[in-house]
């Protein structure tokens, strides 16, 4: 392999991004990538009644917030465009009739009523469902007549006999498909729309693509299309099937198994890096036991040879794991940012956000960066901030409240914070620790008590986080409140 590798991406923008399908467009663009070759991005969009322009630059959009950039295509321009189906109907409509012309495809007018009468016929037989040639040879009288009755008609493409189609596949093989076995299919429907395996056929061709990375669903539309490159005297690029994405109990993946599309992730506070990672490793796996890999890494190690046949499961905790661990590992401020909207939606940010409240914000999501697996999860953790009624979580918090050393931990902790200077988190660590030196106490026996009277919990957020954020007089709020300590 080697620079001429040319790959694309062709989405049909009747939703949005699917997890699925945002394999198939890292894969080919690893491959792109890592061969110094060119990614194309282009729109099925033949499918009138569910494709949208609001999908197209949704899918747009979440490629581009993975990080997946192409080189030529829709929004890029290029030398190969129109890169929307709907926009290059006159190249289908001339090669369909070089097709005609030559005898290799033919006009059908079967109804659908016909149609489904032989697909039972051949179930009834134990056959597999195809069409047995009706319209095949029909003489023009026969033509003229079904002309005259007003049926619609397709064009049909004219399979061979008695042939064995080859799939040169570079995941799985050679895969073998009896021509007999697929029966005369649409190339041209009704209206005049190509079908996905004619258009794909002229797509990739004309477009000069080398290799095909998409889902194994698409196998079996494969020696339709080899049989379509042959008669259109057309070169075939390489093919590679990526195995199919199951839910963790072996079912085909669905909602109950995690968000489908990448937009749901995205708006759950899901970083791209983590899932562009998770993404690479279904069904792709790495030399040696590391699974943490930046973007140029994968470029650097990735291979079709170890690409699985065997089918891939999508696994939420082991997302949830990767997400938290990249979040760990992120700057503050970035997680900040994506947090703020999940905060104001809970009612906890309101108004204008000054840099002072800013640096605050940043404060509290520092206190809990490491317990989130993602974004979203934040609101699930800082009510102790912004509630200043503090309400005992269980009687275990309330009992720690009545231990024997208490008052004396509250008295002094009440004296040294109101002395202190300043309240920032390394202030705080060295205010705890000057405590319990000075109370000659284990730092459970103060530790316990001052989070318990802060917050009414046993666990959360890091003391010396806690009381800066509350701040001094927020801090002695609460401690008349929890343990009547007052002036």
């Amino acid at each position: 392999m080697d620079n001429s590798i040319v790959v694309r991406f062709a989405p049909s923008p009747t939703g949005p991004l699917h997890i699925g399908g945002a394999r198939s467009a890292l894969f080919n663009w690893l491959l792109a990538r890592k061969h110094g070759g060119r990614m194309i991005v282009r729109i099925e969009d033949t499918d009138l009644d569910r494709s949208s322009i609001e999908s197209e630059e949704n899918i747009l959009d979440s490629l581009l917030w993975l990080g997946l950039d192409w080189d030529e295509g829709i929004a890029k321009g290029g030398e190969h465009g129109p890169y929307r189906q709907t926009e290059r109907l006159n190249t289908y409509t001339q090669a369909a009739g070089r097709l005609l012309d030559s005898g290799q495809a033919y006009y059908c007018y079967c109804t659908e009523e016909e149609l489904a009468a032989e697909r039972e016929a051949c179930m009834a037989k134990g056959d597999l469902p195809r069409y047995l040639g009706k319209c095949r040879s029909l003489s023009e009288d026969e033509r003229n007549r079904l002309e005259a009755e007003g049926r619609k008609k397709v064009i049909r493409f004219r399979v061979p006999d008695n042939e064995n189609v080859i799939v040169q596949d570079l995941v799985r093989g050679n895969v073998i498909f009896e021509s007999n076995g697929i029966g005369d299919y649409v190339i041209v429907k009704s209206d005049g729309i190509p079908t996905y395996n004619f258009a794909v056929v002229l797509d990739d061709a004309l477009m000069k693509v080398t290799h095909v990375i998409r889902g194994e669903e698409h196998l079996s539309n494969t020696p339709r299309q080899l049989l379509l490159y042959n008669a259109l005297g057309l070169r075939a690029p390489y093919f590679a099937h990526v195995s199919l994405i199951l839910g963790k109990d072996r079912s085909k993946m669905s909602k109950r198994h995690g968000s489908t599309s990448i937009e749901e992730y995205r708006s759950k506070g899901y970083l791209p890096e983590a899932l562009v990672n998770f993404l690479a490793l279904l069904g792709w796996s790495p030399v040696g036991e590391e699974e943490i890999f930046t973007l140029q890494e994968l470029v650097e190690q990735f291979s079709l040879d170890r690409v699985a046949k065997n089918p891939a499961v999508f696994d939420i905790d082991k997302l949830n794991w990767l997400n938290g661990s990249y979040i760990r590992n992120s700057d503050v401020g970035r997680i900040t940012d994506m947090a703020i909207p999940f905060l104001r939606e809970a009612g906890y940010i309101t108004g204008e956000i000054t840099p002072d409240s800013y640096e605050w914000l940043k404060m509290i999501v520092a206190s809990v960066q490491e317990k989130l697996e993602y974004v979203a999860q934040i609101t699930d953790h800082v009510k102790v901030y912004f509630d200043d009624h503090v309400k005992m979580e269980n009687e275990a918090a309330g009992a720690v409240l009545k231990e024997l050393e208490v008052s004396e931990v509250m008295r002094a902790f009440r004296r040294k914070i109101t002395e202190a200077e300043e309240l920032t988190p390394e202030s705080t660590k060295g205010l705890l620790k000057a405590l319990t030196k000075e109370l000659k106490l284990g730092g459970k026996k103060v530790y316990m008590p001052l989070r318990v009277a802060l917050t009414g919990q046993t666990h959360g957020p890091e003391l010396f986080y806690i009381i800066p954020v509350l701040g001094r007089d927020r801090v002695l709020v609460r401690l008349a409140q929890t343990v009547g300590l007052k002036d």
